[in-house]
């Protein structure tokens, strides 16, 4: 099989490569995440993730066969979250999610060098957070796992102590959906699968 390149430089997203055996090698992308916010959150994560890969195109002397970029945010009330700046920041995200249902949406981009073409789609999921009082909060904000997190939590560690119910992808909430990244490589000709 074929390198990837993975324009990140998310551990999370790295374990999950390593997980499918993919060959892989992570290059952040350093890239500006400002976006519209009169844009949907789909067409959002879509483009942040389009614009890692094509920054590490660019960056790149050589370019290689394979670039896989993704992003994630979180919206609530058509609000999105991306990752927190500090901690109060954080703290106030999880205040907002208190007894609630939100959504993550994350996005993919995929280059192909073979071909020259990009491909990106886009995966919605719904978690319902359980009521949270304020010593839950600061106990988990204690844990630092919030720092770099859209939405200002990890589904995966401790936060999944909040968490009453999913509904959707969770990888994808994770921060890779692994099933549309799957039928991504596979339509777009990656040797992968059956």
């Amino acid at each position: 099989m074929e390198t990837i390149i993975l324009a990140s430089e998310s551990r999370r997203r790295s374990e999950f490569f390593r997980l499918l055996g993919l060959p892989f090698t992570a290059v952040p992308s350093n890239v500006d995440e400002s976006f519209d916010g009169e844009m949907e959150a789909s067409a959002v994560v879509e483009d942040l993730a389009r614009r890692k890969v094509r920054k590490v195109l660019h960056d790149l002397k050589e370019k290689p066969p394979w670039i896989c970029g993704a992003d994630t945010l979180v919206v609530l009330d058509g609000k999105f979250y991306g990752k927190p700046e500090n901690r109060e920041d954080a703290a106030c995200m999880l205040r907002s999610f208190s007894g609630r249902a939100h959504q993550v949406i994350s996005g993919l981009a995929l280059y192909n060098g073979r071909a020259g073409t990009f491909d990106s789609r886009s995966v919605a999921s719904s978690v319902s957070f359980a009521p949270l009082g304020e010593g839950e909060i600061q106990w988990y904000l204690d844990s630092a796992e919030w720092q770099g997190a859209a939405g200002g939590y990890m589904i995966q560690g401790t936060a999944s102590c909040f968490i009453t119910e999913i509904r959707g992808s969770f990888s994808s909430i994770v921060g890779l959906p692994l099933r549309e990244f799957y039928v991504m490589l596979r339509d777009n000709g990656y040797p992968y699968g059956g």
